[in-house]
C-alpha cells in the first residue's frame, strides 16, 4: 500500500471518490472522529464552479472559499504533515474535469464510495429537475478508477453505501483493514449539528446529517423511477456493475 513520499511516509491521506446523493457526508463524519485524522470537505468544489461556470446554491460563497486553480488544490492536500497523522479527504468525482491531474492522488489510499445509480436518481429527482451522467458522476467514477489503477498499479478499494448503512460496524472495520489503517470505535458516532471541517454550502445542503450522531438504522424502500429516468439509469448500470465487482 503507498504511504506517501519518504519524506512523511508516516502520513496517510485517504481520497475517498463519491458521487452526490451518496453517503458521502456522512463518511466524512465518521473519519473525522478518528482522533489522529483530519477531514476535508470537497476541496476541488470551488475549482469546478469557476471552471464550468455553473451556478449551484451559494455558488458565489463556495468560490470565495476555496482556492479556483486545482493545481493550488492539489498541492496543498498535498503538503508535509505531522508524522502520524491522517487526512480524509471527500471528493466529488464530478468535480474532477480531464485537465486535473489525477497522479496528484497517486500516494494516497484511494477508495469508492458507490451507490445503485437507481437509487442515486431517485434521490437526485427528488431535488432537481434536470438529471445528466454527468450530474450523476458514476462514469466518472469509473474513469477515475481505472486511471488511478493504472497510475498506482493498484486496484483501488471500493466499498458501497448499502453495505456500511446495513452493517456500520462490520463494514467499517472491513474498510480500514482494506485501506491498512487501524480501527477506531469513535467512526460509529460523532456530534450533532455542524462540523469544523464541513464547506461553506453546509448551510444548503447539510440540514439532515447535521441532525445526526451516527449512521441511521438502515430502512430498505422500494424505489420506482419515472419512465424518463430509467434510459438515463441504463446509462449507469455498466459503470456501476464494473465498480461494484470490485466492492470489498
Amino acid at each position: 500500500m503507498n504511504q506517501g513520499t519518504s519524506s512523511e511516509v508516516k502520513t496517510t491521506r485517504i481520497s475517498m471518490w463519491s458521487g452526490p446523493r451518496n453517503i458521502s457526508t456522512a463518511m466524512m463524519r465518521s473519519f473525522g472522529s478518528r482522533p489522529e485524522c483530519q477531514a476535508v470537505d470537497e476541496p476541488f468544489y470551488a475549482y469546478y464552479l469557476a471552471k464550468t461556470g455553473l451556478r449551484h446554491p451559494m455558488y458565489k460563497e463556495v468560490i470565495a472559499s476555496q482556492p479556483t486553480d486545482w493545481r493550488t488544490v492539489a498541492a496543498n492536500l498535498n503538503v508535509a504533515r505531522a508524522s502520524g497523522s491522517e487526512l480524509y479527504i471527500k471528493h466529488m468525482t464530478h468535480h474532477m474535469t480531464e485537465e486535473v491531474d489525477l497522479s496528484s492522488f497517486r500516494d494516497h489510499r484511494n477508495c469508492f464510495l458507490i451507490r445503485d445509480p437507481k437509487r442515486v436518481i431517485a434521490s437526485y429527482a427528488a431535488k432537481w429537475d434536470r438529471i445528466t451522467t454527468d450530474d450523476i458522476g458514476i462514469k466518472r467514477q469509473f474513469e477515475i478508477f481505472r486511471t488511478l489503477e493504472k497510475l498506482t498499479g493498484q486496484t483501488p478499494v471500493v466499498v458501497e453505501a448499502e453495505d456500511i448503512l446495513r452493517q456500520p460496524e462490520a463494514m467499517l472495520k472491513k474498510l480500514c483493514h482494506a485501506l491498512d489503517i487501524p480501527w477506531r470505535e469513535e467512526m460509529l458516532s460523532w456530534k450533532k449539528g455542524r462540523q469544523p471541517e464541513d464547506g461553506v454550502w453546509a448551510a444548503h445542503w447539510y440540514a439532515s446529517v447535521e441532525e445526526t450522531t451516527g449512521f441511521a438504522p438502515y430502512k430498505d424502500r422500494e424505489i420506482s423511477l419515472k419512465p424518463e429516468l430509467t434510459e438515463l439509469m441504463a446509462e449507469q448500470v455498466p459503470y456501476f456493475d464494473a465498480l461494484r465487482a470490485h466492492k470489498i
